[in-house]
C-alpha cells in the first residue's frame, strides 16, 4: 500500500484513496467547502511524488510547478510525501479595516492587506481566520479604486468561519490564502452589448464590482440588475449609481417573488451577455429562464456559492 507522509506523520493508505479524505482521517485537518475543485481551501504541496490529478486545469502553471495541488481531486497511487498549506507559512498578512452590518444578516468586511494585492473585480480569495478556519469569499470591492477588499458575508446561518467573523474587530488579524479567478468579469469587449447582472443574497457582492467596473469602463449598452433577497442590503447604493447613469436599470425582486418576476424576463438582443450568482438553486432558475427566453448559452457566465459555512 501507498505510504502518505505529511509533517512528522507517516502511515499507509489503501490504493485510490482520496487524499483529503486520507489526510483528514489522520487528524490533520485540511480545510474544504465543496470538495470540486472550487474552493481552493484544500491545498497542499507535494515535496515527494505525485498523486493521480482529476483537475490539474484547477491550478494555474505556476502553482502546479511549485508543487501545490487541491488535495480534493487528488488520490494517492504512489508513496507521497505533502506539506498542507499553512497561513502563516505561505499566507499574506492583512487586518481588519471595517466590520459592520449593512442589513440585519449582512456583515460587509473590509481587510487591508500587509502588502498590495493585484486582483481583478469578481474574483474570489480563501479567508483564514486567526485560528486557521478557511472559507472561500467572492472579492466586492474594485481594484484601483478601493483602498480594502471588501466582502459580503452572509451570516443567516450558523458556521465556522460565520461565527468567528461576527467578532471580528477593526485591527484584527486575517491571512489571505488562494486567490483565483472564478466565472464573474468584465470584459472590454462587451462594451456595446446588454450586460446583465442577476444575483441573488449576497451573490450581489461580485457583481458590485464587475458593475463598477463597466461603469469605470463607460460600457455604452444598456445594463441590467436583477436582485433576489429577502433583504435587498445595498438598494442605496445601487439606486444612487443608477442616478448618474440612465442606461442602468435596477430591478429589487422578493425572494417569494422571483418565479413570477423571471416569468417576465424577455431577451431583446441575442448579443447581451449574462452574468449570473448566487445560491444553486437561483442561478439554475435564472439560467434556465434566460435559456428560455432565447440567451445564447456561451453568454452566460455563473458563479454558484458553495452552502458550507
Amino acid at each position: 500500500m501507498p505510504e502518505l507522509c505529511a509533517g512528522e506523520r507517516q502511515w499507509s493508505v489503501a490504493p485510490g484513496s482520496n487524499l483529503l479524505d486520507a489526510l483528514n482521517s489522520a487528524g490533520l485537518s485540511v480545510p474544504y467547502s465543496c470538495r470540486a475543485g472550487s474552493c481552493h481551501a484544500c491545498l497542499v504541496r507535494c515535496i515527494d511524488g505525485e498523486p493521480l490529478d482529476a483537475l490539474p486545469e484547477a491550478l494555474d502553471a505556476s502553482k502546479r510547478e511549485q508543487g501545490w495541488r487541491l488535495s480534493c481531486q487528488c488520490r494517492v497511487v504512489d508513496d507521497l510525501r505533502v506539506e498542507i498549506f499553512d497561513p502563516l507559512r505561505d499566507g499574506l498578512p492583512a487586518s481588519v479595516s471595517g466590520c459592520d452590518w449593512v442589513s440585519p444578516s449582512v456583515l460587509r468586511l473590509r481587510l487591508e492587506p500587509e502588502r498590495p494585492l493585484r486582483y481583478r473585480a469578481g474574483q474570489h480569495l480563501v479567508l483564514w481566520t486567526a485560528t486557521g478556519i478557511a472559507r472561500p469569499y467572492s472579492l466586492a470591492s474594485l481594484p484601483g479604486e478601493d483602498a480594502f477588499l471588501e466582502f459580503h458575508i452572509d451570516c443567516r446561518n450558523p458556521g465556522a468561519f460565520v461565527d468567528v467573523a461576527r467578532t471580528l474587530n477593526v485591527g484584527d488579524p486575517i491571512r489571505l490564502g488562494e486567490l483565483r479567478g472564478g466565472a464573474l468579469h468584465y470584459d472590454a469587449d462587451w462594451q456595446e452589448r446588454p450586460l446583465w447582472l442577476l444575483a441573488s443574497g449576497t451573490g450581489l457582492g461580485p457583481l458590485w464590482g464587475v458593475l463598477r467596473e463597466a461603469v469605470r469602463q463607460q460600457h455604452q449598452g444598456p445594463i441590467r440588475v436583477m436582485h433576489v433577497a429577502r433583504e435587498h442590503y445595498f438598494a442605496a447604493e445601487l439606486q444612487a449609481l443608477a442616478v448618474n447613469h440612465p442606461h442602468l436599470q435596477i430591478d429589487l425582486i422578493d425572494a417569494a417573488d422571483v418565479q413570477v418576476a423571471l416569468s417576465g424576463v424577455r431577451v431583446a438582443s441575442r448579443q447581451t451577455v449574462a452574468l449570473v450568482c448566487g445560491s444553486p438553486v437561483t442561478v439554475e432558475a435564472f439560467s434556465k429562464r434566460l435559456y428560455i427566453a432565447g440567451l445564447p448559452r456561451n453568454q452566460l457566465l455563473a458563479d454558484v456559492f458553495v452552502e458550507k459555512a
